[in-house]
């Protein structure tokens, strides 16, 4: 029971941290797409496009956050053979070589400051060169996040990750 609790909550906290989609989903008719009065076909909205009776009630606000290509996410990487520890900057779809290390960030997230509790993740994909290998092997793919490290764990006898912030910010913050 405990081995299949602790698969789920990195699961669940990803979607938590991917959010809602706030418009509900399209019933069949919807999805097929509709015709208007004149017999000309409509198709739906996109998934997450905010309407203009959402962006009223404020529904569909997390379309104004900060584009994922815009957001910078900290990633915290140390060598515990050496104790030696580096900030790395990385947009998503970057990555950084350090040493025989490669860290790639694929997306960072945080809640809205109105949401609570305040989560912050980051999807980090770690590659190590091992000693006597030609090539980097993938050591780690999945969430991390800062306030609960522990729900997703990079295993790794000499290198750690971790998230250190996901600089974004929502409509309305300073």
């Amino acid at each position: 029971m405990s081995r299949r609790l602790s698969l789920t909550l990195p699961i669940l906290a990803a979607f938590a941290l991917a959010g809602c989609d706030a418009l509900g989903s399209l019933t069949d008719t919807e999805a097929e797409g509709s015709e208007t009065e004149n017999g000309e076909a409509q198709t739906p909205a996109p998934s997450g496009t905010a309407t203009a009776g959402a962006a009223e009630t404020g529904i569909g606000a997390e379309d104004d956050a900060t584009p994922m290509a815009e957001r910078v996410a900290t990633i915290g990487l140390l060598n515990k053979r050496n104790n030696v520890s580096k900030d790395l900057e990385l947009r998503p779809g970057e990555s950084v070589e350090e040493g025989p290390v490669i860290v790639r960030l694929e997306a960072c997230e945080r809640t809205a400051p109105y949401e609570f509790p305040q989560e912050t993740g980051a999807f980090v994909q770690l590659d190590v060169l091992e000693r006597g290998q030609n090539e980097h092997s993938r050591v780690f793919s999945g969430w991390l996040f800062k306030e609960n490290p522990s729900l997703n764990v990079v295993e790794h006898p000499v290198y750690d990750v971790w998230v250190k912030d996901c600089a974004m910010s929502f409509p309305g913050e300073e």
